[in-house]
């Protein structure tokens, strides 16, 4: 259920009206925009009386929303969230308008070879460094990543070159080797790993959640739910493809995903090209398609040796490929009035 306030309303009345509502048993999340002030009302609103908080002079209108998908939802939250992660010398950020590209190799394999493919990106314009310490793979005898030491090795390329670190947490048991990491990464793998979304809504740093190989739109919303509902707002959605009958690519890029999730949700959506097709050539094209579609950022897997490396390498983009898809993206995102710092 949603409160939607009259404009200019008193503060000492809003909050008396959160603490009558809150005695009913139920929780409320205040969104304060520019124009409008909504309360989002969450719990069984079944037995609550439309009628008795219309009759309140500060509210506008009341209405149900039949969505399961609440703290998440635009209805609750009308303006865009925009996500803020520190840099050296202020922040990047992602969402309302402003854009993002992560970059940076499917694994850490050595401190040379992240940093420098940290330097390498940061050059061509991406505002974070992607990097998998713990590593899921289909296979149990394909490399699953150097672990803490990886971690450690991105923090070292983050001291170099000053860019936020984005990195996959696979378990709940590895949180606090996580503390250094700017923003947390859950792969597809982990979308429905319920305990670790909760314990992820009372971290205080971003998220970066992917979609589920398989799963619906509104499964991928009632994940982030989890998230947000447990405290933490800071949500990043990420479309990396899903699995289809088609065998020309790794997986099938639901570009449609991207204008529905921002229709649904105020939560930024970005994509990933580079799981979303498997094809290094792909990447650029697929990257001017997220944008047009209103995407709010990109990440895309970037390695020095890609024939050498020990994950991903086949889909895996050249410091001078990067270059020139940056090129292109940084052209589309002038053209489009987004920003990108």
């Amino acid at each position: 259920m949603i409160v939607i306030l009259k404009q200019g309303a008193d503060e000492k009345r809003i909050e008396g009206l959160i603490s009558r509502i809150e005695k009913m048993g139920l929780s409320c999340h205040k969104s304060q925009g520019e124009h409008t002030t909504i309360l989002g009302i969450i719990g069984d609103t079944s037995r609550v009386d439309i009628e008795a908080i219309k009759a309140n002079e500060i509210v506008e209108d009341v209405k149900r929303v039949s969505e399961p998908y609440k703290t998440v939802n635009r209805k609750f939250h009308p303006e865009d969230t925009v996500i803020s992660v520190p840099v050296a010398g202020g922040e990047a950020k992602l969402g309302g308008g402003f854009f993002a590209v992560i970059a940076g190799p499917c694994s850490v394999e050595c401190e040379e070879q992240i940093v420098k493919v940290a330097r390498e990106v940061k050059k061509s314009g991406a505002t974070m460094l992607r990097g998998g310490a713990f590593k899921p793979r289909t296979s149990p005898y394909s490399f699953q990543g150097l672990h803490a030491e990886g971690l450690e090795l991105l923090k070292i390329a983050k001291q170099e070159t000053g860019l936020p670190i984005v990195s996959e947490i696979m378990d709940l048991s590895h949180l606090e080797l996580f503390r250094d990491v700017d923003v947390i990464q859950v792969g597809a793998r982990n979308m429905q790993n319920f305990e670790l979304l909760k314990a992820l809504g009372h971290v205080g740093k971003p998220i970066l959640l992917k979609r589920g190989l398989a799963n619906t739109i509104e499964e991928f919303l009632m994940s982030a739910e989890y998230i947000v509902s447990g405290g933490n707002p800071n949500v990043i959605l990420c479309e990396r493809g899903i699995r289809t009958f088609e065998t020309m690519t790794r997986n099938t890029l639901d570009i449609a995903a991207v204008p529905l999730l921002k229709r649904l949700s105020h939560l930024p959506v970005i994509v990933d090209p580079s799981h979303a097709s498997g094809i290094p050539w792909l990447v650029e094209p697929l990257s001017k398609a997220a944008i047009s579609a209103g995407a709010d950022g990109l990440m895309i897997e970037v390695h020095n040796d890609p024939a050498n490396a020990l994950s991903d390498g086949a889909q895996s983009l050249t410091p001078a490929q990067f270059d020139r898809v940056m090129e292109k993206v940084k052209a589309q995102l002038e053209f489009e009035g987004k920003k990108t710092v």
